[in-house]
């Protein structure tokens, strides 16, 4: 399996994703288990698996590579959300062993998958450090922004930091809100999605203002979601390959304003695979390689 994922924009040559079937199982595991993940409402099913098809196509109609994970005792419902267990570099994959304890054990299945499927292991963020996929965001191959909160402490951002060492140049850790309380999934990449090298999704109401600053000084344009957008992930948008992007569907403002900016943007019916846990298209995809 080809591997090394620097970027947020470059075309993604190979992608791992975990299907509903595997990840979700069937209504009746859900109806026992959405509580206790903090979803908003029990998903329907079989509304999850045609949401999921959609994106599923767009997927296998871009990437050259699309891996899926198998069901694994380890795991449950937020499974289906690939991108939070880990973070590949060149040098291999870091696992994160995720604050939410009933995800704790997540990274195990994912780093079995791939060191099965030859990407190496560059290491494992260990406690006390926590830390999660959707915190760490590349600002270029050698530039990365790390979101201080409450999935990612100030340990695990320190053995982030030495795994790193040899392959990022610049680390910018930005300060995240209270927001919503700490049981709810704010990360960094929850108000910032890169949808082109030079051009980004932002919900600068949470965002600090020198990050904010730093972006616009660095030339990135910056397109704003709205905050009843916002709370339907508007702001989580998924770039398949520079200026070509995937998020869902029923969020019109941000949709126009990033193809007014000469974004291509495919949507998927989200509101049950996504919306209800929390976990927008980017959230459901780990990509493994971008060229």
């Amino acid at each position: 399996m080809n591997y090394g994922c620097q970027s947020m924009t470059g075309k993604i040559d190979t992608i791992l994703i975990k299907r509903p079937q595997q990840a979700f199982i069937s209504q009746e595991n859900l109806e026992k288990t959405w509580e206790d993940f903090k979803y908003f409402g029990c998903p329907d099913y079989e509304k999850v698996l045609e949401e999921y098809a959609v994106f599923e196509k767009f997927l296998t109609d871009n990437i050259p590579n699309v891996h899926y994970l198998p069901e694994d005792d380890r795991t449950g419902l937020d499974s289906i959300y690939t991108h939070d267990p880990l973070k590949i570099t060149k040098k291999g994959a870091i696992y994160f062993p995720m604050g939410k304890e009933l995800r704790s054990k997540e990274y195990q299945a994912t780093r079995a998958y791939l060191e099965a499927n030859g990407v190496p292991t560059l290491g494992e963020i260990k406690a006390p450090g926590k830390m999660e996929g959707g915190d760490v965001l590349w600002i270029d191959e050698k530039t990365v922004a790390i979101g201080r909160g409450y999935r990612t402490n100030d340990e695990g951002i320190r053995q982030f930091k030495e795994l790193t060492k040899d392959c990022i140049d610049e680390y910018i850790i930005v300060p995240m809100p209270h927001g919503d309380g700490e049981d709810c999934c704010l990360h960094l990449m929850s108000i910032i999605s890169f949808v082109d090298t030079k051009k980004a999704v932002v919900y600068s109401k949470f965002m600090p203002v020198f990050f904010r600053e730093l972006l616009i000084e660095r030339g990135i344009e910056l397109i704003e979601c709205n905050d009843e957008e916002y709370d339907y992930l508007g702001s989580n948008v998924l770039c398949i390959e520079p200026g070509k992007c995937i998020t869902i569907d029923g969020n019109p403002d941000i949709v126009k304003k990033m193809r007014d900016a000469g974004v291509e943007v495919l949507t998927y019916e989200g509101k049950e695979v996504s919306y209800r846990g929390t976990g927008g298209p980017t959230c459901l995809t780990c990509p493994v390689c971008r060229l």
